[in-house]
């Protein structure tokens, strides 16, 4: 297909001053960074509406498009979206992902070889994995130095470039402060005075730049899992970052420094499944809801998945080696709070071998995703 990119200034022009007369010489084409001509928009649905074969525009970018203030028509009926997520283990690894499948059937083998860390540029370990990212090209990188230097030219572009397409923002500088205060507050609960505050901004103002980085696939809100719908769009969401490698890269984590201070391990390891999670869920055929769960005792589970049959599996991670049956405190109460719903509690480990611990609760290895 012909393709044709909005960063290069002459097409950039053109798909904003001509853009009927643009796409009239195309017949199907890719047309990539599609957010900085929202005026294309118009003249392709009038191209879809006149010609109604399918597949005959790929439009791609580094933002959600249908999310733009600026755009001119949604194309909504003649478009299918797809999040293009960074890379999954199973994709890293050339294989399908068994996850979820084997969570709903409690089919853990005792062991199994795949569930050794990938290979990062030939060594073998998770802080390396897990620093390593989702983004082919920062994962190409020979060294954690040089992916992590990837990264943050990566997020200076995305500020630099990305962020003035979405919005017009008069402290641009706030933003790569945001982000680091996000960083440092991934896998918490979200409180927009609480981060403000320390950057000295309002909590509109903490909103509406969270927004926009939501808008760039940066960070996502993991909302609070409640039995009834409405009390979920109340309750605290979390606050994640969708690729830990950019996370561990704000937070100038290495993994030197994580062998020195465990303790920020755990951190950044809850962002590597949320991420997982979240592209497992994303290639399945039903639409599961991905939250998490904190009840008046302040007694929490990590991850709470449930299926539109509204069965629920809940997760917890664990950055150590060893699992004991006081793991299970949160499982064993979102067991109680679902009754027959409860498919399965998992608390995921840096471990190597799937231990049983009765009545449906499972310790399995990190390396199972």
């Amino acid at each position: 297909m012909t393709y044709l990119t909005l960063d290069d200034p002459a097409v950039l022009e053109a798909a904003r001053v001509d853009p009927v007369g643009l796409l009239r010489q195309l017949d199907r084409a890719i047309i990539d960074e599609v957010q900085r001509a929202p005026e294309l928009l118009l003249a392709l649905k009038l191209s879809i509406d006149q010609d109604r074969r399918p597949g005959r525009f790929l439009l791609t970018g580094s933002a959600n498009l249908l999310a733009l203030p600026s755009i001119a028509d949604s194309l909504a009926g003649r478009m299918e979206v797809h999040t293009l997520l960074p890379l999954s283990q199973s994709e890293l690894q050339g294989r399908q992902s068994d996850f979820l499948r084997r969570a709903q059937a409690h089919d853990w083998p005792l062991s199994h070889p795949s569930w050794v860390a990938p290979e990062v540029n030939g060594q073998r370990d998770m802080v390396l994995n897990v620093l390593a990212g989702g983004y082919p090209e920062m994962r190409s990188r020979a060294t954690p130095a040089r992916r992590s230097a990837w990264a943050k030219a990566y997020i200076q572009a995305l500020v630099e470039r990305d962020v003035q397409d979405i919005a017009q923002l008069e402290h641009l500088s706030h933003i790569p402060r945001l982000l680091e205060v996000a960083a440092a507050h991934c896998g918490q609960l979200f409180n927009a005075t609480q981060i403000g505050a320390q950057l000295s901004m309002d909590a509109r103002t903490v909103e509406k730049y969270l927004g926009i980085l939501e808008k760039l696939f940066l960070v996502q809100r993991l909302p609070a899992w409640g039995r009834n719908e409405l009390v979920r769009l109340i309750k605290t969401p979390k606050l994640h970052f969708l690729d830990a490698g950019l996370q561990a890269a704000l937070m100038r984590l290495t993994p030197a420094m994580l062998s020195k201070h465990r303790e920020r391990w755990g951190a950044v390891l809850e962002t590597w499944v949320y991420a997982e999670l979240r592209k497992n869920l994303a290639l399945n055929d039903d639409p599961w809801y991905l939250a998490h769960y904190r009840d008046k005792d302040q007694v929490e589970v990590d991850f709470v998945l449930e299926s539109p049959l509204r069965e629920v599996l809940g997760i917890e991670v664990k950055a150590a080696a060893t699992v004991s049956a006081a793991d299970f405190k949160g499982l064993r109460r979102l067991k109680e709070h679902t009754g027959r719903d409860f498919i399965a509690g998992i608390v995921l480990y840096d471990g190597d071998k799937a231990l049983s611990f009765g009545e449906g609760m499972w310790a399995v290895p990190l390396a199972a995703l």
